[in-house]
């Protein structure tokens, strides 16, 4: 499973080396996306930084939190939607990789970093999700369970990148995350990970049970 001490250590970055090299993002461009992401805060809003988490954050966040709250993101919606070249899948068998796209709402859970570590914890983040630039670190609306209101920073699609897929409806992929896997092991793992990660929140999501429900009539996965 991926840790802070993969991160820490450069191999989770060398674990890239077979891609392409002009998909691969340098250190020094991950740094330089945080630095832009953090100025570009919303005005007004500053103390802590939040993170939502509607994947693999919800069972792996690595990032060390110091709270955990059920939240909606607002205005936009899981989608199975960047072609998966590594990981979970391979440039000769490629599956698909959870992002958002715009439209609708997302339940999930929003991490509040620590404080006294936010660079580090920050930069972990970074080195994890950026590895090809495939999102775009947006500051978003949350709603918390109690109510209150606060803008998270999401990792959503990047449409203009070169594995963004218009096509991702359950149907349509199910049979490419049947068949992808890679080091960490197989797409479909993830996604059935996804669901039994919601199911713990007490949180759905109509398009992941569709999803699940693909994988199990085209591949006989088990749901």
């Amino acid at each position: 499973m991926l840790n802070r001490n993969a991160i820490r250590s450069g191999a989770y970055l060398d674990s890239f080396e077979s891609l392409p090299k002009e998909l691969l993002w340098t250190q020094a461009r991950i740094d330089a996306s945080l630095a832009q992401t953090l100025a570009a805060r919303p005005a007004g809003d500053a103390g802590d930084v939040w993170i939502f988490a509607y994947g693999s954050l919800l069972w792996n966040p690595i990032s060390d939190f110091d709270c955990r709250r059920i939240a909606t993101l607002h205005g936009w919606h899981r989608s199975f939607c960047i072609r998966l070249i590594a990981g979970r899948g391979t440039p000769e068998q490629p599956g698909r990789m959870l992002a958002l796209e715009r439209g609708g709402s997302t339940q999930g859970v929003a991490l509040r970093l620590c404080g006294a570590a936010l660079g580090e914890e920050l930069r972990i983040l970074w080195i994890r999700e950026m590895v090809t630039g495939a999102y775009r670190p947006t500051w978003a609306p949350v709603t918390l369970d109690d109510g209150t209101q606060l803008n998270a920073i999401a990792f959503v699609a990047e449409p203009d990148h070169m594995h963004y897929e218009n096509d991702s409806s359950a149907r349509a992929i199910a049979p490419l995350i049947a068949a992808a896997s890679g080091l960490f092991g197989s797409n479909a793992e993830y996604v059935f990970k996804l669901r039994d990660a919601l199911a713990n929140c007490q949180l759905g999501d109509p398009y992941i049970d569709e999803l699940v429900s693909e994988l199990t009539r085209v591949a006989g996965q088990p749901a």
